[in-house]
This record gives C-alpha cells, structure tokens and sequence, in this order.
C-alpha cells in the first residue's frame, strides 16, 4: 500500500514588527540649540555705563595716572615687570594710589627685583614702603611671597589665579588684576570697595551683596565678558571722584535719575 505523503506546515516564525519613530536632531547628526535661559540683568544698566564712561572720559582721577599698570618699570625684563606689578598690587590694598605709588617709586629705585627684596632686611624694607596701609604685614607677606616666587616659579609670578591667590597677601582683586595687567589675560571682574560699593548703589546685583568677592560673582551672572576688562578701571575712578563713600556728588552725576541710591539721598 502506498504511503500518503501528507505536506508537513511548516511553522511561521512570528515577524516582528519594526515601529519607526522619527530620529532627534542629535542621531541625525544635528546639533539641538540648548534653551535660552532668560538672565536677569539690571535696569537701565546699558544707559548708566554710557552716561559713567562720558564722565571718566578725561581720564584724571587717581588711578588713571597712579594705578598699577604705572608703578612698574616699562624696560624691565618681562620677568621683573610682572613681578613688579604683582609687589604694587600688594602695597595697594587698604591705600591710597598716590601712597602706593611712592612705595613703588623708591623700591624700584633700590632695584626692584626678586633677589634685591630678599637680599633687603626686613627694617630697610619697612622704611621703604611705608606709609602703605599695614605695612608691617606687608613686610612679611613681600618676603614670604618673593621667597616662594624664587623657589617654585624661577623668580616669576604665577600664570593662573588659584596660584596667584595661593600667595601670601594675595587676594582676588590682586590675582585677576596680576592677570590682566602682567599677563593680558582677563581671568576675572576685578572687584575693590569702589566697585563693590558702587555695584551696590546702582543695584548692579541681584540682591545686595555683603563683600567685594560676592560682588564680582554676581557682576560676573549677567555682565557681557567683553566689559569685564575696563569695569575695575572705570568704576574706581568714578568712585574716586564722584561717587565717593561718604557723601557722594549725586548733582554732578549724569546718573542722578537712574540711580536708585541717588533717589533716597
């Protein structure tokens, strides 16, 4: 008897089903544009750095002949004058520009330099520099400074601000002025009493700021990079010479109406 040959089903191997979904603009190779994120800037504040600059535009108060891109020696080596421009900035906190810069007058007439500072006893330097504010903190910071500029850096200054402020009497401001003036590199807003004062006053902050370094992190929130360079110079000598800590010259200010300290005075 023949055998029946019955056709065997073959079992269908279940299809799965591919479900397209349209690729983002990262997979296709296009770069998403983050979210803008709205930043808080101050009122008026374009107006009011217009009307400062028109003010400062003479360019006379104290800094601008005084301050320290003019205590160091211009034909030095680069080394000196760098180093020269770290000792004025040293000298010039808690003193005035004219102060500061007849310290740096006779230093650099003893021959200001690395080695001529550690060869100089403590009494000689003291007579040197004063009458700087606490001169004889400055004394000791100037040695143990110069002392670690010979030993780790060759007798130059640092190139970054967490070294620079790692240095005896060192602080923000000076570290980021150091970098701007020795290095022309802006690393920082450079934020002294002036400035931090007068932030303050025109509300260039978000809420009010207690120090001069709560101030510069703020102004650096919303302040366009490309002005953090002239902000230090600009400011200091508008607070030398019309907005003042102690009765400022509100009548001479072009900024009387804008200003919100200026209405309550």
């Amino acid at each position: 008897a023949r055998k029946s040959h019955s056709p065997v089903k073959r079992r269908r191997k279940a299809q799965r089903l591919c479900v397209a979904y349209e690729g983002s603009d990262s997979e296709k190779g296009v770069k998403a544009e983050p979210l803008k994120v709205p930043v808080w800037e101050p009122q008026d504040w374009q107006q009011q750095l217009v009307n400062i600059r028109a003010m400062r535009s003479k360019k006379d108060a104290p800094v601008d002949h005084l301050g320290v891109e003019h205590c160091y020696d211009s034909s030095a080596p680069p080394k000196v004058r760098r180093y020269q421009v770290l000792l004025s900035l040293m000298l010039s906190s808690q003193t005035k520009d004219q102060v500061t810069a007849g310290a740096m007058q006779r230093l650099r007439a003893q021959g200001l330099t690395v080695d001529g500072i550690l060869q100089t006893d403590d009494a000689t330097l003291g007579k040197l520099i004063y009458p700087v504010g606490f001169w004889r903190s400055k004394v000791k910071y100037i040695k143990q400074t110069s002392t670690i500029l010979q030993q780790r850096y060759g007798g130059d200054i640092p190139a970054s601000v967490a070294e620079l402020v790692a240095l005896p009497g060192v602080g923000p401001k000076m570290a980021h002025l150091a970098m701007a003036v020795a290095w022309g590199t802006v690393s920082g807003i450079a934020v002294d009493t002036h400035v931090h004062r007068i932030a303050n006053r025109l509300r260039w902050t978000k809420k009010a700021t207690k120090s001069p370094e709560e101030t510069r992190a703020a102004l650096e929130e919303w302040l366009p990079r490309e002005l953090w360079h002239e902000i230090n110079g600009l400011l200091v000598g508008f607070g030398q010479q019309t907005c003042l800590p102690v009765r400022p010259r509100c009548q001479a200010c072009l900024n009387q109406a804008l200003c919100p300290a200026a209405q309550g005075l």
